[in-house]
């Protein structure tokens, strides 16, 4: 198995659009023109698949985009965190891709996900991947809880994977061994510190730090002593610069900035984070805050390692009153895993 980075060709992009049922139906209107403009963003780059129990907004929303650019799926979900119950794609050893269904069970129990666990599931039945389906269901792993350099590198939060109400019964040299066979990975980075106020998921990596080319690791600094994230980000700081390459070599650790806190009508702070950008062919999508000094340092920074994408920020301030980001509605498929 090879697990590929986010950066290599993708056929596909999957949101699950949000609905009545959903913990968005309080702010439906806001959230789908959040979700409308990713899904515009997408279809420049990628094929577009919508999943949802009744596809009617979707289709209303989306219908000034050409039409074969999109895969309208029904089915029953929970909610609209496709990251985290969607399908990871790795490939076998003669390149053809696998669609892994691994179990999804709400971040450790905290939320119900009965439905959003058989999405992949259900998708399969429909003969809509190319890849073959490969049940995991054994084993809960989120896709937000994994970074991939696509050449067996793979970098994880022992406070998410090491958490009990997901493989508890598994000790970390185990949980180890299950990535490392599961991803045809040699080595895993774990990160033991790092957290984001708000933040349900128990540090999922992609809202703390993420791979990119040009053995980069981009990761959410904070030097504001007076920041309640300021200890924690440190030390996952430092962590990272102690890492090293398969050569023996440091990482090109970039440090993106800390959004100014955001908070909820309750006071709880939002964990807002540009960490969790999606990257597309030819593209990154940037999650912004409507914080134009740091959101356009984000985008900036991202040039470093992406020189020739097109950095496209989209303001996701109400993906963040849920407790996630644009990495988060997202879930991406290498070439040759959908059927035409």
């Amino acid at each position: 198995m090879r697990f590929p980075a986010e950066w290599e060709p993708q056929q596909a992009v999957m949101l699950a659009w949000p609905h009545e049922l959903t913990d968005w139906n309080y702010m439906l209107d806001e959230v789908r023109k959040c979700y409308s403009e990713i899904a515009h963003a997408i279809v420049r780059h990628a094929r577009l698949i919508v999943v949802a129990p009744d596809c009617t907004a979707a289709r209303e929303a989306l219908a000034d985009i050409a039409q074969e650019r999109i895969t309208y799926v029904e089915i029953d979900t929970n909610d609209t965190w496709a990251r985290d119950f969607g399908a990871i794609t790795t490939f076998d050893n003669e390149g053809m891709p696998v669609v892994n269904d691994f179990a999804f069970n709400g971040w450790g129990l905290k939320f119900a996900a009965n439905l959003d666990n058989l999405v992949t599931q259900r998708m399969a039945e429909r003969g809509l991947f190319a890849g073959r389906y490969n049940n995991r269901l054994g084993f809960v792993l989120e896709g937000g809880s994994i970074e991939s350099d696509g050449r067996g590198t793979l970098l994880t939060t022992s406070e998410c994977l090491l958490s009990p109400n997901r493989n508890g019964d598994l000790s970390r040299p185990q949980i180890e061994a299950h990535l490392k066979e599961y991803f045809g990975a040699d080595r895993v980075l774990w990160l033991d510190a790092g957290a984001l106020e708000g933040d349900d998921t128990d540090s999922h990596i992609d809202t703390l730090a993420r791979l990119a080319p040009y053995d980069t690791i981009y990761y959410v600094g904070c030097d504001d002593t007076s920041d309640s994230h300021y200890k924690e980000l440190k030390a996952m700081e430092e962590q990272i610069l102690s890492f090293r390459r398969p050569d023996g070599l440091p990482y090109n650790a970039v440090a993106l900035p800390l959004p100014d806190p955001i908070f909820d009508e309750d006071g709880m702070r939002l964990p807002a984070t540009y960490a969790n950008f999606l990257i597309l062919n030819d593209a990154v999508l940037l999650p912004v805050y409507n914080q134009p000094k740091k959101d356009f340092l984000a985008a900036q920074m991202l040039k470093i390692a992406f020189p020739d994408h097109e950095i496209i920020s989209i303001d996701c301030r109400a993906l963040i009153r849920q407790h996630g980001s644009l990495h988060c509605v997202t879930m991406q498929y290498p070439e040759n895993t959908i059927k035409q």
